[in-house]
């Protein structure tokens, strides 16, 4: 695939997916998330407008750039823009305290090198992300939906697929963690079937990502967890 290919010319839609990989339900912000939201926002975050973004104007210079899908609190974040300011990083998530409390640490720590959208990944990937734009995407304890009936719900399909291989710079890498073995199972099985993703080696738990409080916990109860890493081609 060329890399000035578009959604619309591969016959593709600018359509909201219609089923959700996130559960509608947000829970209490405290007074201080609150807060932060009213009066960090504009410093931190990106509105969306009608077109692409100009990353590098929002930024304010040229450098590697990360995107991390559903980023929680935003600890992972932190952390590693904290220990790499010559990259930039992109968050989105859905739920505001999330948001909320990121933006509290962002200020407390001063780091100048991320940016917040809040929003669902479907929408902001194909309507406000430049093809391709990325040279890396993470996407750490999506939502598994255990039961088989909700397995459709899951983020990562074939569709969401297609998306990020236009988002990801060729060369450029995707990497996913989840503490669902069966759903591990279903990330190899649409990335290893994509013609625009190769797995690289060395599964396991990765030296490259921050170890959150959610994943701590499980740990202490025994879950396993499984770092999955893929390559965007640089011949699709």
């Amino acid at each position: 695939m060329a890399n000035s290919i578009t959604l619309e010319e591969r016959g593709e839609s600018f359509q909201p997916r219609p089923i959700t990989s996130f559960a509608r339900r947000e829970g209490r912000m405290t007074p201080a998330q609150k807060k932060a939201l009213e009066h960090l926002w504009p410093r931190y975050s990106i509105d969306l407008g009608t077109g692409p973004l100009n990353l590098a104007a929002i930024f304010n210079r040229q450098a590697e750039r990360i995107l991390e899908i559903g980023f929680g609190n935003g600890e992972s974040l932190l952390q590693q823009a904290r220990a790499a300011p010559e990259r930039d990083f992109l968050g989105i998530e859905v739920y505001r305290p999330g948001i909320g409390h990121l933006l509290l640490r962002l200020k407390a720590e001063g780091l100048e090198n991320i940016r917040v959208i809040h929003g669902d990944a479907w929408e902001v990937l194909q309507r406000a992300l430049p093809n391709p734009s990325l040279d890396g995407v993470q996407i750490f304890f999506p939502d598994p939906w255990p039961k088989k009936r909700h397995h459709k719900r899951r983020l990562i399909q074939p569709s969401f697929v297609d998306l990020l291989e236009c988002k990801i710079k060729p060369g450029g890498w995707l990497h996913l963690a989840t503490d669902w073995q069966d759903y591990a199972e279903q990330i190899k099985a649409v990335l290893n079937q994509h013609a625009g993703f190769n797995p690289l080696a060395n599964e396991g738990q990765s030296t490259q990502r921050p170890c959150t409080k959610f994943e701590a916990r499980g740990q202490q109860q025994g879950h396993g967890v499984w770092d999955l890493r893929f390559k965007r081609s640089v011949d699709s």
